[in-house]
């Protein structure tokens, strides 16, 4: 229920509050005073888009807040699942700056305008003259059916699984994308793979292979090397190692004479000791190198099948070929984990599916139940309204395939008058007759749904006299479900309400400007005279006013 509602710097209004009656609020006023005005403020707080241009003044931000008392907790969880804080009483406002930004608050809790255009929907319900062509949509028509059916447990449910399978399915149409495209490939890379695999790489082979080649390529300067040095070092007559055993010698005959000498000779006898081991594995590197050209041969083709793999790959080493190798190997065998993960999620999905369709099978069956009943409430209503001989049929059909209702399309004919056979409502039904027929539709569901408030924006259009009194009755017995807020011209339907408010337009000021107040009793009498007959009204249109009042008393 809407306690309050508060308007600054929006189109003709600077500041205005309202504080709505928990039954039915009556708003009148003079037309282009501002009424509808305040219906558009309070689209802001359900979630409408906004524009600068219809700001009082361009210099300030606009601010739109309503306070409102959730009675249930049926919202609850939809603040829950936006970790909104709910309370009993709760607080939306809208602020949209000079600059066109717009900023969306609940219970001071910044979110974003879908969050709020959620929270609203489940808080009123604007009904407006032009909101009549509602009745064409056939998703409206479901909802008629749906909410006279009484199974929005079992519907939202079905949404919810609905939901879930369309997520599913659209994971699984990915996945088979993917395996479609890895299938397209698997030849080439399992080619790719068993090249690889098949070379049998090692890590550090292509080193080895590459210094065990270039010493094969230059074997005899080698072993040439390494022999005259072993020649220098041993067997020449001017040899390295008997010129130090001479040395030695020599040393070793002076040693008594100066300790220095002996340490200079041990110096001596330790290089002469390495100096034999380089010698001893000189000459046994000379004899181990052989000139070998069918291991040279070899060596050659095992480094071009290297060096091709790398070209092919366009990488430089070893190490990042048995990367790739690994990355084949891996793509190979998710194709075949991905076919049974495929596999898996077509069975889980049929299953869903099959679980939806019961579920769908139920709506329908519950919908098939209410049709009828929906049927008669609604021309009982009309008949009450001055529409003796209007009635409603519904068509129940069903779709091939299963969407976020289930599979039923209602279709809603009309017939306003008898002997008239019933037919699609915008091509027969008068704007009158869309009005009432609204007014029906609405004023039944209103007993089915835990919609707090529901606005009517002057959808008497068309009506008068006796008709006017009937929908106005309809209009009033509304308020034993929820708060109601209806804008009207007609008097008939103004004298219905628990509270009346009128709409006025301040032209004192240098700019005109939108006010709003409630009416004393006196004024309430005043201002439904002047529906009545106009401007200065006389003492009839005074009694006949009183009269209006105390028939709703």
């Amino acid at each position: 229920m809407l306690q309050k509602l508060s308007i600054r710097n929006y189109a003709l209004i600077d500041s205005v509050e309202l504080e709505p009656d928990k039954g039915l609020n009556i708003i009148t006023g003079e037309t282009g005073a501002g009424k509808s005005i305040m219906l558009g403020a309070l689209s802001l707080i359900l979630g409408q888009r906004a524009e600068t241009r219809y700001f009082f003044n361009q210099d300030k931000k606009c601010i739109i807040e309503g306070q409102f008392l959730l009675s249930n907790t049926q919202l609850q969880p939809l603040f829950e699942e936006n970790d909104l804080d709910f309370h009993k009483e709760s607080i939306l406002r809208r602020e949209i700056s000079t600059d066109g930004k717009s900023r969306a608050f609940v219970n001071d809790t910044p979110v974003t305008l879908t969050v709020m255009k959620q929270i609203g929907e489940g808080l009123i319900d604007i009904h407006s003259q032009h909101a009549t062509l509602e009745v064409n949509d056939p998703e409206f028509q479901l909802s008629v059916v749906d909410t006279l059916a009484g199974h929005q447990s079992l519907l939202s449910d079905y949404r919810k699984q609905f939901k879930l399978y369309k997520q599913q399915q659209r994971q699984l149409d990915v996945l088979q994308a993917k395996i479609i495209e890895a299938r397209n490939k698997q030849d080439y890379e399992q080619f790719l793979f068993n090249e690889l695999e098949n070379a049998n790489l090692q890590a550090d082979e292509q080193e080895k292979l590459e210094t065990e080649l270039q010493m094969l390529n230059n074997a005899e300067s080698i072993k040439r090397s390494l022999l005259t040095a072993y020649h220098l070092l041993s067997e020449q007559e001017t040899a390295v190692l008997p010129i130090l055993k001479e040395v030695v010698n020599q040393l070793q005959s002076v040693e008594q004479f100066n300790p220095a000498y002996s340490i200079l000779n041990d110096r001596l006898r330790s290089a002469l000791i390495e100096l034999k081991d380089i010698a001893g594995e000189t000459s046994g590197l000379e004899e181990n190198i052989v000139f070998n050209p069918s291991r040279i041969e070899e060596i050659n083709d095992r480094l071009d099948l290297i060096y091709t793999l790398q070209q092919k790959h366009r990488v430089n080493s070893i190490d990042e070929l048995i990367v790739i190798q690994r990355q084949l190997s891996d793509n190979l065998a998710s194709l075949l984990s991905g076919d049974e993960e495929i596999e898996r999620l077509v069975k889980a999905q049929e299953t869903r599916y099959a679980e939806l369709e019961q579920m769908a099978s139920k709506l329908s069956e519950n919908r098939s139940q209410s049709i009828m009943s929906t049927e008669n409430q609604v021309g009982k209503i009309l008949q009450q309204v001055g529409m003796p001989n209007a009635k409603i049929k519904l068509e129940q059909h069903q779709s091939a395939e299963l969407n976020k209702d289930g599979k039923d399309l209602i279709n809603l004919l009309f017939s306003a008058n008898s002997g008239q056979a019933p037919a699609p409502v915008g091509k027969i039904a008068s704007g009158g007759e869309l009005s009432r027929l609204m007014l029906a539709i609405k004023s039944i569901m209103a007993k089915h749904t835990s919609l707090p408030t529901l606005i009517f924006d002057e959808i008497d259009t068309g009506i008068s006299g006796e008709t006017a009194l009937r929908v106005g009755k309809v209009i009033g017995e509304l308020e034993k479900n929820m708060q109601v807020i209806c804008i009207t011209h007609l008097p008939q339907i103004a004298a219905k309400g628990d509270a009346h408010y009128f709409v006025y337009k301040n032209e004192e000021t240098e700019r005109t400007t939108t006010g709003i107040r409630k009416l004393n009793s006196t004024e309430r009498v005043n201002v439904i005279a002047e529906l009545l007959s106009g401007k200065k009204p006389g003492a009839s249109a005074m009694e006949n006013a009183r009269e209006l009042l105390d028939y709703k008393n």
